[in-house]
Order: structure tokens, then C-alpha cells, then sequence
């Protein structure tokens, strides 16, 4: 198995994970309040990235490290975990899922402004098939019009997609899990104290499913996934193992019929299909890196 394909099966465990992060957040939105939930799981996810860095005795970063962590901070443990989770509050996860399928181009266009990766025309028409194939999904499940609600996914969406590209190229010169944990960790004084502020006491007799949804944010979608995205991107390279998010849209349209009974139409499989395709295309496409 060469690098490109361990790093995208890696990644998709990633994906996998990452999936169930709008309908979860869902559930949670019913019991929290939007901002709760953003700073809340990310300080549980900070005091495990915590306890993970003081176990593995890891050493202090250096300057120009903590300044990617800080990036890395701002892309994925405050934008788009606020975002996303106030966009949750009016929008469906089925809408958001769709949005945020276009992703794997930005990710792959930040890549190449700041890493000098050089993907092929190839490469760039298939990932632009993928990301047009997702607009006119969401096109067509909204009656042809852009909200605000859509807005706030696609910033959030961008920040994520920095996050990634810096967290992604770190992680090929450090332990891709130091660099989640580092992130997570610099930021968890203002996650501690924003939590603080947005927390209500009715919160704690929230019942147990909106507790293990919460748990599950912030475990999981803001800690354990990237222990596998970033190696997945560290491995297999940014512009090549972020098609693998292409998936992603359908993954979580299957998570929200499971979790919350949205059905799956005949439209969403045949777009899945369509999107997978373009999945498989993109592996065959050179990748140029310097």
C-alpha cells in the first residue's frame, strides 16, 4: 500500500468520525445553547489533549509552533465549532452536511497557496465536478436560494479548512496528535471562561442523551478525529487525502436518518454516487508537491 492510500484510509476514519458532528450537534442544541456547546467541548477536548500531552511528556513547542497552533486554534476549536453550531440552531444537519461538501476544494486551494502543493488540471477539474456537483444538491434541496444559515456554514467551513492545512502540513514534522492537543491546550483558558459565562444551571438536568452528545463533540468530533485526519493529511498529502471529505455530506446524510429520522431519498444516493465517483477519479490525478 503506497503513502497516498494508507493516508486516505486513515483520513476517511477521520471523516467517519467527524460525520455525525452537525445531526450530534443537533441533539445537543436542543438541551445547550449554541455558544455552551462550542466552548463547552472544547474545553473537555482541551483537558484531554491535556492529560494525552502531560502522559506522552511532550515537549514545550517552539515559537514559530505555537504561532501554527494559534491558527490551527482559530480554524477548528473557534470557528468552526461556533459556526456551525449556531447555524444547527435554525438549519438541518441533512442542509449543512451538503454545504460543507464543498470543503475538499477549499482545502485543497488553501493548500496550494500556502504550501506550494501543485495539483494537476486533472485534478482541479474533478474537484471542481465534486464541488459542483454539491452546490446544485443544495440548490435543489433549497428551492434554489442561499440563507444566512449558509453563510455561517461555508465560514465555517473555511476556518476548518485552514485549520486542516496548517494542522495537516504540521503534522508531517511532528506527532499529529500533539498538534490537536497543543491547539486545544492554548486555547483552553478562553474556552474555560467563555464556557463559564454561557453555562446555565438547568443545564445539568439535561437528560442523558443530550449529555452524551455533548460528550461526543467534545471527545470525539474535537479530539479523536483528528488524531486520524491530521496523520491522514500528514501521510498522504493535503491536496490528495482532503478529496476524501467529499464522502463526508453522505456520511453524515446517513447519520441524521439514523439519529434523527430524515429520510434518505432516491436524490441523495444518486449525488452520492456522483460525489463518490469523483472520490475515486481524484486518486488517479497527479499530485506535483515541492
Amino acid at each position: 500500500m503506497n503513502k497516498e492510500t494508507k493516508g486516505m484510509l486513515i483520513g476517511f476514519i477521520g471523516i467517519l468520525i467527524f460525520s455525525l458532528t452537525l445531526p450530534v450537534s443537533k441533539i445537543a442544541i436542543l438541551s445547550f445553547d449554541p455558544y455552551f456547546i462550542a466552548f463547552g467541548r472544547a474545553c473537555l477536548a482541551g483537558l484531554a489533549a491535556l492529560i494525552y500531552l502531560i502522559y506522552k511528556k511532550a515537549p514545550f513547542p517552539s515559537k514559530t509552533e505555537l504561532i501554527k497552533f494559534v491558527v490551527i486554534a482559530l480554524g477548528v476549536v473557534f470557528g468552526f465549532p461556533i459556526f456551525t453550531t449556531v447555524a444547527m440552531k435554525e438549519g438541518s444537519s441533512s442542509h449543512g452536511a451538503v454545504i460543507l461538501g464543498m470543503m475538499p476544494l477549499a482545502t485543497t486551494v488553501i493548500g496550494v497557496i500556502r504550501f506550494k502543493e501543485r495539483p494537476s488540471l486533472g485534478f482541479w477539474i474533478v474537484s471542481l465536478l465534486g464541488a459542483a456537483l454539491v452546490v446544485i444538491y443544495a440548490l435543489l434541496k433549497s428551492s434554489g436560494s442561499f440563507t444566512y444559515i449558509d453563510v455561517l456554514l461555508v465560514l465555517g467551513g473555511i476556518c476548518a479548512c485552514v485549520g486542516y492545512v496548517e494542522g495537516g502540513e504540521l503534522s508531517r514534522k511532528m506527532d499529529p496528535r500533539a498538534v490537536i492537543s497543543w491547539a486545544l491546550v492554548i486555547s483552553l483558558p478562553i474556552n474555560v471562561m467563555m464556557a463559564l459565562v454561557s453555562v446555565k444551571s438547568d443545564y445539568w438536568s439535561a437528560d442523558i442523551l443530550a449529555w452524551t452528545s455533548f460528550l461526543y463533540l467534545g471527545l470525539f468530533s474535537m479530539f479523536l478525529g483528528f488524531f486520524f485526519w491530521y496523520e491522514g493529511l500528514a501521510v498522504g498529502g493535503i491536496a490528495r487525502v482532503s478529496q476524501v471529505q467529499l464522502i463526508q455530506p453522505f456520511c453524515t446524510l446517513v447519520a441524521a436518518s439514523i439519529l434523527l429520522g430524515d429520510h434518505i431519498t432516491f436524490m441523495n444516493m444518486v449525488f452520492a454516487c456522483l460525489v463518490v465517483s469523483t472520490v475515486i477519479l481524484s486518486k488517479k490525478m497527479l499530485i506535483k508537491r515541492r
